[in-house]
């Protein structure tokens, strides 16, 4: 899973600099007022879905504030246009598959966007369920290294214990990897050995990972970045193989 990881990696380390832009408490809040809305409830105990979406707001320093309103529009107590999660699956140059995930609370303008960045940058939008079945659903956790007391092999150790089917590291990120069905018990179980976690989210893993030249796969990363930055978009995945 080493191109994944390096993917999950650069993902991390970017979700840094967005947060700073704004971008992800905007993503975050989104996930917050799904989660409270399709668990019905606002309290974090009793609704893991909810629990997951406020931990990975408040390790991108999501204020207090933004969060509790998120959790009301989810509620029914503030008012709100309703936001949707949709899909959508494309292809990039090179046979290269694409599955992103929005959340919206305008479809049109959503798939006007998407439609755009694709031409511009030489993709094309799928019919549903052409790129899907390359991806398989799983659980992740990012760890950093850095910001635990825990370290080295005793916290590899914590992983193996928690349940995680399997983990990789980078740099100082563990790219830990579980069924996405077992995501919330691994991260439970984790964070009751002390461990901290950064961040907790269900994704999508390509099946098998496609080799470009490197000229090549800088238009791709390049076309998924743009993708990233369209306001409506929550998480893009590809079966690139990213290289050094």
């Amino acid at each position: 899973m080493s191109g994944h990881s390096k993917w999950a990696t650069t993902k991390h380390k970017k979700a840094i600099v967005d947060a700073k832009r704004g971008k992800l408490f905007t993503k975050f809040g989104k996930l917050i007022t799904i989660a409270a809305r399709d668990g019905k409830s606002g309290d974090p105990t009793t609704n893991p879905s909810l629990r997951m979406a406020i931990l990975n707001a408040k390790s991108a320093s999501m204020p207090k504030e933004n969060i509790d309103r998120a959790i009301l529009r989810g509620t029914g107590g503030a008012e709100g246009a309703q936001i949707e999660e949709v899909i959508y699956e494309a292809y990039a140059p090179g046979g290269i598959a694409i599955f992103i995930e929005c959340l919206t609370d305008n479809k049109n303008r959503t798939l006007s966007d998407i439609k755009a960045i694709l031409n511009k940058g030489g993709g094309t939008l799928a019919t549903t369920g052409s790129v899907a079945y390359l991806f398989e659903r799983i659980g992740q956790i990012i760890i950093d290294e850095n910001k635990n007391e825990t370290k080295g092999e005793d916290l590899e150790l914590a992983i193996i214990d928690s349940g995680a089917s399997d983990f990789d590291k980078e740099e100082s990120i563990y790219v830990v990897t579980c069924q996405f069905t077992d995501l919330h018990q691994v991260a439970k179980t984790l964070e009751d050995a002390g461990v901290v976690v950064e961040s907790t989210e269900v994704i999508r893993l390509a099946k098998n990972l496609i080799e470009l030249p490197p000229e090549k796969q800088e238009a791709i990363t390049s076309l998924v970045d743009k993708i990233e930055e369209s306001d409506d978009v929550s998480n893009v995945f590809t079966n690139l193989d990213i290289n050094e």
